[in-house]
């Protein structure tokens, strides 16, 4: 639910800029907190702002104080005055605030910063510009104060912040949604520690009614200096009849200390049982890293009411006795089966997540054999909303005989990491594959699960993700209610006040949003009956997005409902369960097996590597992957034993079929008929068809193709977000000690983000050309190695430059003597992929880390350029951006300059 936490806020320090007698410097005093420990904020702080900003720009740099050498370069002068796009006059200025000090747990200080300007007139540029026009940036500066006598190790939190600076030290990432999973670990020396925010206002994360504002915190918790938990407890599934019903568990520590950590085992402290660790030993912990470790239990076994983990470590290289820290858990006992409860498993990128199920209920009457496969209902959880929150997991219990498997997915954060897509879609696709194992663990005998038809529906961000799983899963969703879901984030809060650009630039970061757009892949949803419901008074989602979609729906002959409540806004209780609702849910369940296939009906991709089949129709490769792919497609059978499907294709050069019931297959592909092998397939054959050089189809049996990297693959395809799709834990490779910062930067953020687990190893060491997880490299100039693939076309070409060759085979130089920044894909063995940050200094890698993946929405294709300018011109500062098509070459589509 976007911006649902901000609609109740406990206070607002309004100001103006420029007040009168404005002091210069900020207050010296820093009020200790009552816990008596010897640091807090200061209680003064310096602002400047606000400035421009699009939704969702901040990764491409677009700060105007670039241009005068950055905030952290500026002193407070209150005669100062510097452009901006928003006041009149164009003109901002320098001015103070007080912010809201307190005390926290664990002997921490928290300091409560609101920003807002409320002389600029918000109303009159909403009216021309939207939501787009109460988004904005601004900087404050404040100071951490210790008093006390000795350098001491902290935390920093930084709630709804996306970057920093501490001392002229950068951090980039942040906590802009307070997951409060991976704080920066700081080592203060006694004295006064500068630190400058950036604000970034944000309508999907912070809402859009109201005069606009900027709420953030900031939390210093005194650090262990070594090892900590990174989140109290342990993740564990729940217990029923004294049993778990799944193995899988994890625990997430942190090292907050100088020198890395080794853990060295994982036992169970009570208790008769043992677990088995899924990392080998011994698991290295970098000085600051946070990460997860994950293991299973042996047994399932557990009658007692909790359980405690002994976490064995020690400083690495160092012969010091092993020391043991000891984390509890209370077990949840579930008082029935049919109640809805937490089952563990794990995620293909290698860490431990949950979902909360709803076995069908002994009274749910299905009209069927009790040996029958009974259908799962999905059910997406809205933003910033925990999956085993009685909001979530007690949705349907007003509904509790359906006839149906309930799973609510987590994506494994309250934001569903990325909006219900890469990552996020594959914990949902995880959690239902894991059901079997819950039928084992927990010895089920009832009526099992047909893990292959979905109904989906999902509220407000879970409504949009709702729309994602209707349009790349059409085969498994046999029915989905979408409710008071968004279009897409184009939509949601539209892109209008980014930096300008040239067009070719915004094309390709529009094209790298192209699967999660979803009101441009509404043919998929045609056969498929949808149910639309949204408030009338929406102000957090509004009713124009499923008012649109149901025009759209109707323009594509989808079979589609729409049911706006009067009066009704974003969430109310039982939103789920409304008349309408309850009844789709048992019209869908009891008619989805009658209904005929379809026999005729489009296919439309964004990335291949994302969609799954239709009818049986699958996309393999896009000939332009910045371009949507599509594939009309009739089915006739004349006869009992031959089916003819006639197809006609756009940007299409590789898909398989997998062909109805019948014994002939007889194939026409834009007209012509398809040469090939016999294609007189057995019942559910897979065939595959492919665009040959001289224009034909060519068609053949599928087999397993080997996986080299030559050839773009699958789990390979798609823009920057690709790398998400990890068969196991991120390795992060950095080459040269001055990058092990940015290692450390990118392997917190995908901790934060997404939960996910990375191995830290300086570049010496080579990439394990076994292992199955994606790999993130970090290298200044000439230090980074050769592609794994002699051909791949982006070369380093000297200590500051880069070469690319083009989609006309001409090779281009960037660099020189600028501060070239680069970002891009590289392919890896057995389908993976290798995500290089490279920069001609560690600052310029530094602006091409901000691209790696946190937040939904940037737009990063497969790989971009930059020049310095683009720390204040934004996406206008890439010298080159694009695309890579399905042999790694250069599409002829991407922009190079």
């Amino acid at each position: 639910m976007p911006g649902l936490s901000f609609r109740v806020l406990s206070l607002y320090i309004f100001f103006l800029l420029r007040p009168p007698n404005a002091g210069a410097q900020m207050n010296q005093h820093a009020v200790l907190g009552r816990t008596g420990v010897p640091f807090s904020f200061s209680p003064t702080w310096q602002i400047l702002g606000p400035f421009q900003i699009g939704t969702r720009e901040a990764p491409w740099g677009a700060d105007p104080l670039e241009y005068y050498g950055g905030f952290r370069s500026l002193d407070f002068d209150d005669e100062a005055a510097f452009r901006s796009s928003l006041p009149s006059n164009g003109l901002v200025f320098w001015s103070t605030v007080e912010v809201e000090l307190s005390d926290v747990d664990n002997a921490g200080v928290a300091a409560l910063l609101t920003v807002a300007f409320p002389e600029i007139d918000w109303s009159f540029l909403q009216t021309v510009y939207g939501w787009a026009a109460t988004q904005f940036q601004a900087w404050a500066r404040g100071e951490i104060v210790h008093e006390g006598p000795s350098a001491l190790p902290v935390v920093l939190f930084s709630d709804r912040i996306i970057e920093f600076w501490v001392d002229g030290k950068s951090y980039f990432g942040g906590d802009f949604y307070a997951y409060r999973r991976a704080p920066v670990v700081l080592h203060l020396e006694p004295g006064r520690h500068r630190l400058d925010v950036r604000l970034v206002r944000d309508v999907r994360a912070m809402g859009g009614i109201g005069e606009p504002s900027i709420q953030v915190e900031m939390q210093l918790q005194p650090a262990a200096g070594g090892f900590e938990l990174a989140e109290d407890g342990i993740l564990m599934s729940a217990a029923v009849t004294g049993k778990l019903v799944s193995p899988w568990a994890s625990v997430s520590v942190r090292n907050s200390g100088l020198s890395d950590l080794e853990i060295f085992a994982l036992e169970i402290a009570n208790g008769s049982s043992d677990l088995v660790p899924l990392q080998n030993f011994p698991i290295s912990v970098k000085s600051g890293q946070s990460r997860p470790l994950a293991f299973q239990f042996s047994s399932l076994e557990f009658n007692t009411s909790s359980i405690q983990i002994a976490v064995k470590y020690r400083p690495a290289l160092d012969h010091d006795p092993i020391s043991t820290y000891v984390v509890s858990q209370n077990i949840t006992h579930s008082r029935s089966l049919y109640n809805p409860h937490k089952f563990t498993f794990l995620h293909p990128g290698g860490i431990v997540s949950y979902a909360m199920i709803r076995p069908p209920s002994t009274n749910a009457s299905c009209a069927r054999p009790a040996d029958m496969l009974l259908p799962i209902l999905l059910q997406l959880h809205g933003a910033g909303v925990e999956a085993e929150s009685d909001a979530v997991a007690h949705a349907l219990d007003s509904v509790p005989d359906i006839c149906a498997w309930v799973v609510f997915p987590t994506g494994v954060t309250t934001w569903s990491s990325d909006d219900w897509h890469a990552w996020g879609f594959a914990d949902v696709e995880a959690a239902i594959a894991s059901l079997h194992l819950w039928l084992q663990s927990t010895g089920w005998h009832g009526v099992g699960i047909d893990v292959d038809r979905w109904l989906v529906s999902g509220h407000s961000n879970g409504g949009q993700g709702t729309w994602y799983t209707l349009a790349h899963r059409p085969d498994k969703v046999f029915a989905a209610a979408p409710v008071s879901g968004y279009t897409s984030i184009q939509n949601y809060v539209p892109y209008s006040l980014w930096q300008p650009a040239d067009p070719a630039r915004t094309a390709i970061v529009s094209a790298a949003l192209n699967s999660y757009r979803h009101e441009k892949l509404a043919e998929n949803y045609k056969g498929i009956p949808v149910l639309q419901q949204h408030g009338e008074m929406d102000e957090n989602v509004p009713a124009f997005h499923s008012r649109l979609m149901r025009k759209i729906l109707s323009e594509t002959e989808a079979n589609s409902t729409y049911v706006e409540l009067s009066g009704q806004g974003h969430w109310f209780d039982g939103v789920m369960t409304t008349d309408p609702l309850r009844q789709f849910y048992k019209d869908q369940l009891r008619n989805h097996e009658s209904r005929p296939p379809l026999r005729e009906f489009s296919i439309v991709v964004g990335s291949p590597g994302n969609m799954g089949s239709k009818g049986g129709v699958t996309v393999e490769q896009l000939d332009n992957p910045g371009q949507y792919g599509r594939i009309d497609i009739k089915i006739s059978q004349p006869s009992s034993d031959w089916c003819l499907y006639e197809m006609n294709t756009s940007n299409v050069i590789h898909l398989s079929v997998r062909p109805w019931p019948c014994w002939n297959l007889r194939l026409k592909m834009n007209g012509a008929s398809v040469r090939g092998d016999d294609l007189a397939a057995a019942q559910g054959e897979v065939v595959s068809l492919w665009l040959s050089g001289d224009g034909m189809w060519q068609a053949s049996s599928a087999v397993d193709v080997p996986a080299t990297v030559e050839r773009r693959r699958r789990r390979q395809l798609g823009p920057l977000d690709a790398i998400l799709r990890s068969e196991g834990p991120f390795t992060i490779r950095y080459f040269g000690s001055n990058t092990a910062s940015l290692a450390l930067q990118i392997s917190r953020n995908f901790f934060q983000y997404f939960g996910a687990d990375t191995n830290i190893s300086l570049g010496s060491i080579p990439g394990n050309a076994s292992s199955t997880g994606n790999e993130v490299v970090i290298a200044v100039g000439e230090a980074l190695p050769r592609s794994a693939y002699s051909e791949y076309p982006i070369q380093v070409a000297g200590p500051r430059a880069l070469t690319i060759v083009d989609h006309a085979g001409q090779r281009r130089r960037y660099g020189g003597e600028s501060a070239l920044a680069a970002v891009f894909l590289r392919p890896l063995g057995n389908e993976r992929l290798e995500l290089v940050v490279w920069g001609a200094s560690v600052e310029d890698a530094a602006r091409a880390a901000r691209l790696v993946p946190t937040l939904t929405g940037i737009g990063q294709p497969d790989f971009v350029l930059l020049e310095r300018s683009s720390s204040w011109k934004g996406l206008d500062g890439a010298v080159a951006m694009g695309f890579l098509d399905q042999k790694w070459s250069v599409s002829k589509t991407s922009f190079v300059t």
